[in-house]
């Protein structure tokens, strides 16, 4: 099969600021929680409903290289970034796997 009617979803910019993806995770609403590497003030977890909006943003003092949901209730959002990890509960869970 073939895509058909391509068209950007989101330019992961961010106040004109390039903010680059890389873990990629859906929560149960159907949001989708990106990595950002970018500057500081702009680097760690953006948060996009399905329409492509910007809804949440999570600011970390270095680059988030990966995210994941984790957790017996999958509400706990692991960010990896360049040097440290961090957890931080959330108020939804993760999309179950499958």
């Amino acid at each position: 099969s073939k895509a058909t009617n391509g068209r950007v979803f989101l330019d992961m910019k961010v106040d004109g600021v390039q903010c680059g993806p890389d873990g990629l995770r859906a929560d149960v609403f159907g949001n989708l929680w990106c990595s950002s590497s970018a500057p500081l003030g702009y680097a760690g977890v953006l948060v996009y409903n399905s329409q492509g909006k910007l809804i949440g943003r999570i600011r970390l003092p270095e680059v988030c290289a990966n995210v994941c949901f984790g957790g017996p209730k999958r509400n706990n959002l692991l960010m990896c970034g360049s040097q440290s990890i961090y957890m931080l509960q959330v108020q939804t869970q993760g999309a179950a796997p499958g």
